[in-house]
């Protein structure tokens, strides 16, 4: 799929500004220490720059701080058009990360088992 250059850029800064919650966050996933998944950060899917993306599963993790307030309305478009990619997408808010990381992980491994039945169904599809 074509990348816009300036999407590259946009993602590529993001990752050099990252929030503390962003922080948590990527050292919980890099290097596949999440049930071995590969996640990469600010990743560029379907156009859109994901906070954290497992390809693979079409998992996307967000994590949202106060610019997503007053962007309820693009995130909720943004939202609909990767699912129907067949993107799943969990959002945690930045609080959640720093203050309760236990139940971020238990959430996130709940969407990771969802996710991979989900691409396990798909699998048996293609294959039918």
């Amino acid at each position: 799929m074509y990348m816009k250059p300036i999407k590259k850029v946009f993602a590529r800064q993001l990752r050099r500004c990252e929030t503390k919650a962003e922080k948590i966050m990527w050292k919980l996933l890099r290097n596949r220490k999440f049930r071995g998944c590969k996640f990469r950060r600010q990743h560029v899917a379907e156009g859109f720059v994901a906070d954290f993306c497992c390809h693979k599963l079409k998992l996307i993790v967000e994590i949202d701080g106060l610019i997503h307030i007053k962007q309820e309305k693009y995130d909720e478009i943004r939202d609909i058009i990767l699912m129907s990619k067949g993107y799943s997408i969990i959002r945690f808010k930045n609080e959640e990360v720093v203050e309760n990381l236990s139940k971020v992980c238990q959430d996130l491994e709940n969407a990771l088992t969802l996710a991979l039945s989900l691409g396990e169904r798909e699998s048996k599809r293609k294959l039918s």
